[in-house]
């Protein structure tokens, strides 16, 4: 497998295939078998089929890191001869270190950075201009990036005791401009220190201070296997998500990891989902997934890498900017690339007028008496009730 590079955070068939409808003037559902048992949660885990990061719950964690529990970074501060170092760097760790309180909040506690910043600028031996990174950077320049960067720290300190590495460039350098993520290729030699293989990093760029720390979640999120949810080409960058989730828009009002995410990644448990696999029919109450505790999402599979997925959204914790609450209903499908849409989110809302600072789709959640239809795929969620951290909704699938 062959590493792409991981960039930060810069359809009309689906449009037509999705339709949000009040409860009064929505057609008739189709037939559907009478209620049916729980089935296992596992039953709606997707296969992911991209062989890089993508919606798959079967993520090679040789290749991608180990979601859970403390992850210890260390921060490494680099300057260059076109571009010394400038200013107290106790500065430059606090504009990524709420990053640690974002995934803490964004796991349920059971992701943690532990973050350790080596307090002493860094020379590398090269122009920042010379590295790639206005030109397109190569994975070969981004790995020669981080080795140098690595190689500087060596007499100070241990990497190899580190699960990850931060690579923080000084203000004077904007060449380098944005934060990739480094993913290691297991077929070739790599970055070794002390007889231990570097395999992730994030290095960050100017564009760090336009995103605020939320960047560092966004980058860490590669290296855990997540793909980008912003759209790589077009004019609307983010027409498949919004802004509701830290992977297709760092800075969108209610950032929060979709539900189908926190499952991938193990913040919540197999007994916190409802999947419906095949025909039939069945209530469930969603619990917020800004809140701990009850079934988060709830799952109606339709194909071998497809499914929709219905989710309770409120405007507390890390999504207090939020620009609609109620039920999120959205499209995956593992066996989408990263950055194609690999989740699609269906506007409950499509005639609404968007505030200043949101966007048509962040309206996109569904409120009591509306519903989502499907007929492609014989799918149907009403939203039934309404409470101050729970909505409940009846799916089904013909």
């Amino acid at each position: 497998m062959r590493p792409r590079m991981l960039a930060g955070a810069l359809a009309p068939a689906f449009a037509a295939l999705l339709a949000a409808t009040p409860a009064a003037a929505a057609p008739a559902a189709p037939a559907v078998p009478a209620t049916v048992a729980a089935a296992p949660a596992a039953a709606c885990a997707l296969p992911g089929r991209t062989g890089w990061t993508d919606e798959g719950h079967d993520t090679d964690r040789a290749q991608f890191q180990q979601p859970l529990g403390t992850k210890h970074v260390l921060m490494l501060f680099v300057d260059f001869p076109d571009a010394p170092g400038t200013g107290d760097l106790a500065d430059y760790y606090h504009q990524l270190a709420p990053a640690a309180d974002l995934l803490r909040q964004a796991s349920n506690g059971r992701t943690r950075l532990g973050l350790t910043p080596l307090n002493r600028w860094l020379h590398l031996p090269q122009d920042s201009a010379s590295y790639g990174f206005q030109r397109g950077i190569t994975f070969e320049q981004h790995e020669l990036y981080v080795r140098q960067a690595v190689e500087a720290a060596a007499p100070y300190t241990d990497v190899s005791r580190y699960d990850m590495v931060y690579v923080v460039p000084t203000k004077a350098a904007p060449a380098i401009s944005f934060s990739p993520t480094y993913l290691y290729d297991p077929h070739t030699p790599g970055i070794v220190v002390n007889g231990k293989r570097l395999k992730w990093a994030v290095t960050f760029g100017q564009d760090m201070y336009h995103w605020g720390p939320g960047v560092a979640v966004h980058e860490t999120g590669h290296t855990f296997g997540l793909p980008d949810l912003y759209a790589f080409t077009g004019n609307d960058y983010h027409r498949f998500v919004g802004g509701w989730d830290v992977m297709g828009l760092i800075s969108g009002p209610a950032p929060q990891h979709l539900g189908w995410e926190s499952w991938k990644l193990g913040w919540i448990d197999d007994r916190q989902v409802a999947c419906l696999p095949a025909a039939g029919r069945r209530a469930v109450r969603l619990q917020a997934v800004e809140r701990p505790g009850g079934t988060k999402i709830a799952v109606i599979r339709t194909g071998e890498t497809t499914a929709y997925v219905a989710e309770s959204r409120r405007a507390v914790g890390g999504d207090a900017g939020a620009c609609s609450t109620g039920v999120l209903v959205y499209r995956v499908d593992s066996a989408v690339p990263t950055g194609e849409g690999p989740v699609r989110v269906a506007n409950g809302n499509p005639d609404a007028t968007p505030p200043a600072g949101c966007t048509a789709l962040d309206l996109a959640a569904f409120h009591p008496g509306q519903s989502f239809t499907d007929p492609a795929t014989g799918v149907r969620i009403e939203i039934d009730r309404r409470d101050r951290d729970t909505d409940t909704i009846t799916v089904a699938r013909g």
